[in-house]
């Protein structure tokens, strides 16, 4: 076996162990996965930029420009997905996870922090970025590489969130294909989906900080 099968063998088998981390949600797993990945960098002997994290240009307009989607991208869930999905089911998402945010000053401090550390920077560095990065190790970066990452991490990213019932695992695995379809779009820069996640988790905890749960236009 030569050297770059054998990194693709040890791509494959921490994608593996990842997942697992995942499906049987150990600890905290974000946590775990961000410690295996300073482990996979130092053996690699790698730099973070070898996920995405890459410099960003023109970072103004990136920002206004992943803003305005994200806008968009939030409006198409509460007047097409979650009605549908509401309907289809005849349960909604559980946000019971939230149910003290409502006009809760610190909690929703606390979770803006959250949203742009360990949510917005920490998950996007392990979902589109180590788990993908190790999967295109293993697949390739063609075409079909690429797609089947971005679908695999997303249903993981997705599964990561069953707490939030079936709508929640829906909504959050699309919520992934979205993020990554930005960060793909910028050249494989994290740092775009790292923003879409930061703003899109902003934009839901301060609708809830107002109004409480809101689970679709109709």
């Amino acid at each position: 076996m030569d050297r770059s099968t054998g990194w693709k063998v040890v791509s494959a088998i921490e994608f593996l162990v990842a997942a697992a981390v995942i499906i049987l949600d150990l600890v905290q797993p974000t946590l775990v996965i961000l410690a295996m990945i300073v482990l996979s960098l130092l053996a690699r002997r790698d730099r973070l930029s070898t996920l995405g994290l890459k410099r960003v240009e023109d970072l103004p307009r990136i920002l206004a420009v992943v803003f305005g989607l994200v806008i968009v991208w939030q409006l198409f869930h509460l007047g097409v997905t979650k009605p549908v999905l509401n309907h289809l089911t005849g349960a909604t998402q559980d946000l019971s996870d939230f149910e003290n945010l409502k006009g809760n000053v610190g909690q929703l401090a606390l979770l803006l922090v959250l949203s742009w550390t360990l949510a917005g920077f920490g998950e996007e560095l392990v979902y589109r970025g180590y788990l993908q990065a190790r999967l295109t190790d293993f697949l390739g970066l063609g075409r079909n590489g690429v797609i089947l990452a971005v679908a695999a991490s997303s249903v993981l990213f997705g599964l990561a969130h069953r707490e939030q019932g079936l709508i929640g695992v829906v909504v959050t695995t699309m919520d992934a294909v979205f993020f990554s379809a930005l960060k793909w779009r910028y050249g494989n820069n994290l740092w775009a989906a790292v923003l879409a996640h930061a703003l899109s988790n902003t934009i839901g905890l301060v609708a809830f900080f107002f109004l409480g749960p809101i689970f679709g236009f109709w």
